[in-house]
């Protein structure tokens, strides 16, 4: 966590894309446990966003897609990002683990529409954690910030520690994750699987929506072709021609920044049109959107014109950072397939579903 300090201020807050906050009001019922202590407890599965042992939002397939064969020979593990949101909670720097609200916010938002995208050959664990609130990425005390995302990690470490002890059995791993999920993603790979023998069960890493440092890693390598396994996938992505603040602050860099393509996943600056985007999932999660963007690699980032979708016109927001998934979502699903097929040609690892 030394130098998270200096991404501080490119973190965006992760709202709009699912709708209005007071639809989660309805299912807080669902969540009415509370914690002895405030920690989580990862052998009970209320402390799991998304668990195989249990139904919840991550099993859901849009219905364009629900003839598709399903093999779960695989685990992704889903960090999600921020959904502690609340002004009104600013003076927490950590969101409680049994907060009914987040907790219903968190698995009929990101559960649902990003972790998902996983779930076509793979079984999908997702952990609550302490998470760090929204505005420990803008305020001024720095020392409580790192704090607050040391705590969150905690609960990450801890969550990923039983997942290896009871449920992984040898099956290959994918990482994804999404904002302050993809920062403690960064961590979850240096501190479990960069240069250890876990690297070996690392299919690939999704770590989208937070800047990552190709020096981040001693073994670990950007993924560089679509069937590539044992690396890592990164984006973050603007309306072509936008320059953040923060990405002209970070130009002079940009070379050492991992960033991914998801169009033709790959690592160079070839601009790939709409036309290769087999579909969007956005607001309505029933409805693929085919054709919607498309994508280039500059400065660091990656820049899409205007995504065309109904309604498309009024989207006039510059920062795309809450379509970086969705905006790819069937190119996503289709690439873990092939990656996943590759692994398990070349590795032999093909452990029976459990």
């Amino acid at each position: 966590m030394s130098r998270i300090l200096s991404f501080l201020p490119l973190f965006t807050l992760v709202l709009g894309l699912f709708g209005c906050a007071d639809k989660y009001q309805s299912y807080r019922s669902l969540y009415p446990f509370k914690s002895p202590n405030g920690q989580p407890d990862y052998a009970n599965l209320d402390y799991w966003a998304a668990h195989p042992n249990k139904k919840d939002p991550s099993d859901s397939i849009p219905r364009p897609l629900r003839s598709e064969t399903r093999d779960t020979i695989a685990d992704v593990f889903f960090l999600h990002p921020t959904t502690f949101t609340d002004k009104k909670e600013a003076a927490r720097s950590n969101a409680a683990i049994d907060d009914d609200y987040i907790n219903a916010k968190t698995d009929y938002s990101t559960i649902l529409f990003q972790a998902s995208t996983f779930n076509q050959q793979s079984r999908v664990f997702s952990p609550r954690y302490r998470q760090a609130h929204i505005g420990n990425f803008y305020g001024a005390d720095s020392a409580l910030a790192v704090q607050a995302l040391q705590l969150a990690y905690s609960d990450v470490r801890n969550a990923f520690r039983y997942y290896l002890q009871h449920d992984n059995n040898g099956r290959p791993i994918i990482i994804a994750s999404h904002s302050q999920g993809a920062l403690m993603a960064i961590e979850l790979l240096k501190e479990f699987f960069d240069n250890k023998p876990l690297q070996q069960q690392l299919v690939v890493a999704y770590v989208v929506g937070w800047p990552l440092e190709k020096n981040s890693f001693t073994s670990l390598r950007a993924c560089a072709e679509p069937t590539q396994t044992n690396c890592v996938c990164s984006w973050r992505t603007f309306k072509m021609g936008y320059e953040a603040p923060w990405v002209k602050k970070e130009q002079e860099r940009s070379a050492s920044l991992i960033v991914t393509n998801p169009l033709s996943w790959k690592i160079d600056t070839s601009f790939v049109s709409r036309q290769a985007n087999k579909g969007s999932v956005l607001t309505r999660f029933n409805k693929i959107y085919k054709r919607t963007a498309d994508a280039q690699i500059q400065n660091g980032v990656l820049y899409s014109y205007r995504p065309h979708f109904p309604g498309s016109f009024l989207y006039r927001t510059d920062n795309y950072h809450i379509g970086d998934i969705n905006l790819y979502y069937l190119n996503i699903r289709e690439n873990l397939r092939e990656r996943l097929s590759t692994f398990l040609r070349t590795t032999g690892n093909n452990q029976p579903a459990r």
